[in-house]
């Protein structure tokens, strides 16, 4: 029972001075973490859990280990807002993963990104489709922004009352030089059919293809692999 106590005293304890912690840090720094932060926010939570569960554990050292970690972050968050090579440092930079459409894939590897997970951040900001999409980059919190060419703002056509044509989801043709045939089938499409579609852009094989997407248009569009290479759209 005592130890029941014990336990329950530390761990109000270090969630008191945690709470103070992420007060002190402040609200950016809480919901933008970058890599140090998370790597902070990693080590501070192993303590705080060790030093609450272990009653046989030093209770005055962990606290103190606890706020050198949280004076410390505090520090490098200044310093981050004082000098841009510090900030670059410790917050890196912006990673452009879509430049003027094209699809770079050398930035996608260095990110660890694959086309799926750049397909379902562009969903989640309501782009279904990737052709649309001028500019995407990856920020330094770890979030993609995305622009898109000006003729698919989607605030424009309601804006001028324009009518325009639901669309459906877009189809995963192939996938890093891989085709997959049960998309294909779920869309109604062969896989003659995509060679044949891919042939006329003057594709024989699929060894240069980082993505290749089918719409509700049947508009076949390509991303290359090769990141000075053009994408090309087969009305």
């Amino acid at each position: 029972m005592n130890e029941t106590i014990t336990v329950i005293y530390r761990t109000i304890l270090v969630l008191a001075i945690l709470f103070i912690i992420a007060k002190l840090m402040g609200k950016k720094q809480v919901s933008q973490m970058n890599i140090f932060d998370y790597s902070i926010g990693i080590t501070i939570g192993s303590i705080a859990a060790d030093i609450s569960l272990d009653i046989d554990k030093n209770l005055t050292a962990g606290i103190v280990c606890l706020i050198l970690y949280g004076i410390f972050s505090i520090l490098i968050a200044y310093l981050t807002l004082k000098n841009i090579r510090i900030r670059r440092f410790f917050n890196g930079v912006p990673t452009i993963l879509i430049d003027n459409g094209k699809i770079i894939e050398k930035n996608l590897l260095k990110e660890a990104i694959d086309v799926n997970d750049l397909q379902e951040e562009a969903r989640q900001n309501n782009y279904f489709d990737l052709s649309k999409i001028k500019y995407a980059v990856l920020e330094t919190s770890g979030k993609i922004s995305f622009l898109p060419y000006s003729k698919y703002d989607l605030v424009t056509k309601e804006d001028m009352k324009i009518k325009t044509k639901d669309e459906g989801l877009v189809c995963n043709a192939i996938i890093d030089t891989k085709i997959l045939e049960n998309n294909l089938n779920n869309f109604n499409k062969s896989k003659d059919w995509l060679d044949k579609e891919l042939s006329k852009l003057g594709y024989n094989d699929y060894s240069n293809i980082l993505l290749a997407t089918i719409n509700t248009n049947n508009q076949v569009v390509v991303y290359e692999k090769n990141i000075r290479s053009n994408n090309k759209i087969l009305e």
